[in-house]
């Protein structure tokens, strides 16, 4: 089992910055890839981006390509989402995600792990 909590939501202004946080605990983390959604009212789940267990590949939805950057620590078991330049549209519930696999995937039913979500909230 792995357990994950995000942190770091909140309102901001259009072109602000957030910086999420998904702490896990249990299995050994670093074994993990790990994939970002948001899910906005009334939208699916939607890939955001993910990142391999090694650190060395990382993938970016088209809509948030250079304006987020994800990263991870193993030996904090962390990874974070660096949100920057926001828009209304990024407005949504932000989950962290786990899978144990090399590669993160863009799928919501390819994780196996959770965490409860974190409100991002973007005005004009």
């Amino acid at each position: 089992q792995v357990q994950l909590v995000e942190s770091g939501g909140g309102s901001v202004q259009a072109g602000g910055s957030l910086r999420l946080s998904c702490a896990a605990s249990g299995r050994t983390f670093s074994n993990y890839a790990i994939g970002w959604f948001r899910e906005a009212p009334g939208k699916e789940r939607e890939f955001v981006a993910g990142i391999s267990w090694n650190r060395g590949y990382t993938y970016y939805a088209d809509s948030v390509k250079g304006r987020f950057t994800i990263s991870r620590d193993n030996a904090k078991n962390a990874v974070n989402l660096q949100m920057n330049s926001l828009k209304p549209e990024d407005t949504a519930v932000y989950y962290c995600a786990a899978d144990l696999r090399t590669y993160p995937e863009k799928v919501v039913r390819d994780y196996t792990y959770w965490g409860q979500g974190t409100q991002v909230t973007v005005s004009s």
